[in-house]
This record gives C-alpha cells, structure tokens and sequence, in this order.
C-alpha cells in the first residue's frame, strides 16, 4: 500500500532577529524536496503554505518581546492545520520558516495523538532547547519558546490556549550546545531527556536514538521529529541564523534519519531555520532534502552525486 505525504509551509521569521526564513518553503521545494520524496514511491500532495493577516501589536511587560501578535496569529492558523494534515496523510512535513512553526505543529500533533488515544513523543533535533517563556526570554526572539510552550509551562497567557499537552518526560534532545540559565534550570525540573554535543561525542548518536525509540514504542506513542537546521554543523550547513560550532556531521545526521527510518515510528517531521539568504548555491536545502529522503527510506548506496560546480 503507498504511504502518503503532505508538505505544509509557513513562511515565518518573525520568531527570529534575522530575516530570511520566510523564504525556507520555496527554497525546499526548489531544492526538489516533493520530487525526492516522490521517487522513493510516496503519494505526495504539497498543500501549500499557511499565512496570516497583519496584525496589531500586542504589548508585554518583556521590552525585548517582538512580532507577539504575529506569534499567536501563527500558531492559530498552523495548528489546526497540522492536525488536519496529520489526519489525512501518513506523514505530513512542515516546512518553516523559523522554529517557531513548532509551537503550532506540535500542538497540532498532540492534539491528533490524543484523538487516538496514544501518547506523542517528540524528538528534538537542535543546538538550543528552545525552553523560554516570554517572560524569561532576553533576546525577545519567541522561535526560542516552542518546548516551553507545548509542554504547558507558565508564562504563555498571550499565546492560543494549549488543548493538549506535550508531556515533558517524552521529549528527547539531541545535539544541544547552546543553553541559557533559566532553559537548564527548567530541562532539570522538568526532566527533560537531553543529549548534548559531548554526551554524542561519548557514546555516539545510536545509543540514547535506541533508547528513545524503544521507548516510543513500547507505549504505542506517535513521534514527531523537529529538524532544525542548528542542528548540523554550520561547515556543512551555513544557511542558518544562529550558528553553533560543533554541530552533527554529515554521516551523524544521515544515520539518525536512516535509524529513524528503520523504526518506522516517526508520524511527522519539522525542516526549520533554513535561511537561503545564507546559503551557498543551495547547499543547505539540497542537504535537508537528502536528510527527509533518508528518513523516507533512501539507503546508503542511492544516495546521488551532486556537483555545485
């Protein structure tokens, strides 16, 4: 039987201090994202990109808060969209648009999870937890308050209600090297599954992946993968904003999408931050399409040449 896609777009950069993620989507499916998906014997359906009207500032007692109302608006319009996505289709894949697509795709994935009776589970591949509050945040950039916000903590009375919960104990973070105070203290109360670039470097990316997995499965849980470009080191990924030294290689990054794969777990995936305003010919998009292949059930020995010559 074909297993069926859908691509979602939101042009977001509202969330982040540097333009150019809005242009994300059409750099993905420029890249050819549907047609590698398409080739590996997927029904894809691309529904477009979600969008919202102008809106009027909401004030907050934070001063370094900006694009508030364009947060809200965002998660209004694309949750109940990922939820109708993750309805109709196998595996729907979002495409931002900065990280803060998140707060609405999972909120709409929890939301599809409980109408099946089954837990979500949400593996969080990033240099940065993502853990702020509106209240906590210093920079004032809300692509950093997604996890904070799906987990239910306090601080969010200007974002949409939360309908369904994300519980914090089934959240897994590869990659994170990149962690204000206030976000550590909160992994550490909330008990978040966390491994940073050094516990990769000491055991390998399979181990705790296994484990999360195994985990994953035993309770009959949905999971959804939220790929941020940050992700990756930026020597192999520059279009990016919010560089981080000491990202995932290239062959970490293809074994987790190939494990992933393998588990035939993963219900729905986020592409977030790629910004091709910095990016070189198109490097970063063609690897992020190469990446969601894997996921989808490219191998090793399919992978094509590709020269940027």
């Amino acid at each position: 039987m074909t297993r069926t896609c859908s691509l979602l777009g939101a042009a977001i950069d509202t969330g982040a201090s540097r333009p150019g993620c809005l242009m994300g989507p059409a750099s993905l499916r420029t890249a050819g994202l549907a047609e590698a998906i398409r080739a590996l014997g997927w029904a894809i359906t691309d529904l477009g990109d979600v969008t919202i009207a102008p809106q009027d500032p909401l004030p907050h007692a934070n001063a370094a808060i900006h694009h508030l109302a364009e947060m809200r608006a965002w998660i209004e319009e694309i949750a109940p969209k990922a939820h109708a996505a993750a309805a109709a289709h196998d595996l729907p894949v979002f495409m931002g648009g900065d990280h803060s697509i998140s707060a609405g795709t999972v909120a709409g994935m929890a939301r599809h999870a409980a109408d099946l009776g089954r837990p979500l589970y949400v593996l969080w591949l990033d240099a940065h937890p993502d853990l702020h509050s509106p209240d906590t945040t210093q920079s004032g950039n809300l692509h950093g308050t997604p996890v904070a916000y799906v987990t239910g903590q306090p601080g969010f009375d200007a974002y949409p209600p939360l309908q369904v919960a994300v519980d914090p104990a089934n959240i897994c973070m590869m990659g994170i090297r990149s962690v204000d105070s206030a976000e550590r203290d909160l992994i550490l109360k909330l008990g978040i599954d966390v491994h940073d670039m050094r516990a990769i470097d000491e055991t390998g990316v399979l181990v705790p992946l296994r484990r999360f997995l195994d985990r994953v499965r035993a309770t009959g849980g949905l999971l959804h993968v939220s790929f941020d470009v940050d992700f990756l080191d930026p020597g192999i990924a520059p279009a990016v904003g919010t560089t981080v030294p000491g990202g995932a290689t290239f062959r970490e990054a293809h074994l987790i999408m190939e494990t992933l794969c393998d588990s035939g777990l993963v219900s729905s995936l986020d592409l977030v931050e790629l910004n091709p305003f910095l990016d070189e010919r198109g490097r970063t998009a063609s690897l992020l399409c190469d990446l969601t292949a894997s996921l989808m059930g490219r191998r090793v020995l399919d992978r094509p040449t590709r020269s940027f010559a």
